[in-house]
């Protein structure tokens, strides 16, 4: 019950947080739900499901161009969504392979090269990516009575695509297939011999994170109506890892929380001008440090502190008989 309450009281904040603000801070809120939807991917991915994945950008990639090419061609954003959310599976369940023979870091570098690759597709092919130049003048969508034009009914059209993500994350990992996921990153052979089907566990891991970083390129592209290759390469996969990392990997809250630090913070940093980026980073070093399980890990450790749970054996919870 409290944390419903507690869940409330955040969507109520989260709606009526941008109504004072400028047009740029409604722009750097929209962001940070943007970027959340990406980390939740990547959150079951690497925390829930234990797969190193670098290539959650070039999944945003592929549902920012997939999305602004048919917007620009006319579709409507509705329809363009989910063909890019449909590209994004299935790209993600072949990249989803290389995870069922190589672990680790050898991983981390197949990811990592997949992240090149489509980074240089992008670069390349301007026949159909527009190259270095990108795309532009993608139009945000339009619902009848509820136009997206505007920078606030936009920020409310992207928290609520954010709810609907986060309730069918919140289904997932929930359902068996989230504790298959669960015994996968703690031990596949254990999970294995308990009957868990690894393999198809693994393949599903990559494929659902990167429809969610599919879903968060979707909503880019409106947002920003300007994308180029520079706006996916590696340097932002990592970043969407440092959110992951940040907030607590293999917790739900963690993304959102990962990504206000990452996205949020350096915007209230910035009053101490050319210092700001100095003292943010000295900040992510030492909360890495001294809380390696993210930020939500240190409520974990207050809570286990002064609000222990007590374990009560089963043959004892009736007390002993004599």
């Amino acid at each position: 019950m409290t944390r419903f309450v507690l869940i409330l009281l955040l969507l109520a904040l989260a709606i009526a947080l941008p109504v004072w603000q400028g047009k740029y801070m409604i722009y750097v809120l929209t962001s940070w739900l943007v970027f959340s939807i990406a980390a939740m991917g990547l959150n079951l991915t690497l925390g829930y499901a234990g797969q190193i994945s670098l290539a959650q950008a070039s999944f945003m990639a592929l549902g920012a161009y997939t999305t602004a090419l048919l917007t620009l061609a006319g579709w409507h954003w509705m329809v363009a969504m989910p063909i890019g959310l449909v590209l994004c599976f299935v790209v993600g369940l072949l990249l989803g392979y290389p995870a069922l023979r190589v672990k680790g870091h050898f991983l981390a570098f197949v990811t990592l090269a997949f992240n090149t690759l489509v980074f240089l597709v992008m670069r390349n092919e301007e026949w159909l990516t527009g190259g270095n130049y990108g795309l532009m003048g993608m139009p945000r969508p339009d619902f009848f009575l509820f136009k997206t034009m505007k920078p606030l009914p936009f920020y409310y059209f992207t928290l609520g695509v954010t709810v609907v993500a986060a309730l069918i994350m919140w289904g997932i990992v929930r359902s068996p297939w989230g504790r298959a996921f669960k015994a996968l990153r703690e031990n596949p052979i254990r999970a294995e011999s308990l009957g868990v089907d690894t393999r198809r566990i693994t393949l599903l891991a990559f494929a659902i994170g990167s429809v969610y970083g599919g879903l968060a390129g979707s909503l880019i592209t409106p947002l920003v109506q300007f994308i180029e290759p520079g706006s996916f390469g590696l340097q932002h996969s990592l970043r969407i890892l440092l959110m992951v990392v940040v907030g607590g990997a293999g917790y739900f809250f963690g993304p959102f929380i990962g990504a206000g630090v990452v996205v949020l913070l350096p915007e209230f940093l910035r009053v101490t001008e050319g210092y700001y980026l100095i003292i943010y980073s000295a900040l992510v070093i030492v909360m890495l440090i001294f809380v390696p399980s993210g930020l939500i890990g240190i409520w974990d450790r207050i809570r286990q502190k002064f609000w222990p749970k007590h374990q009560i054996r089963a043959d004892m919870s009736k007390g002993a008989s004599l």
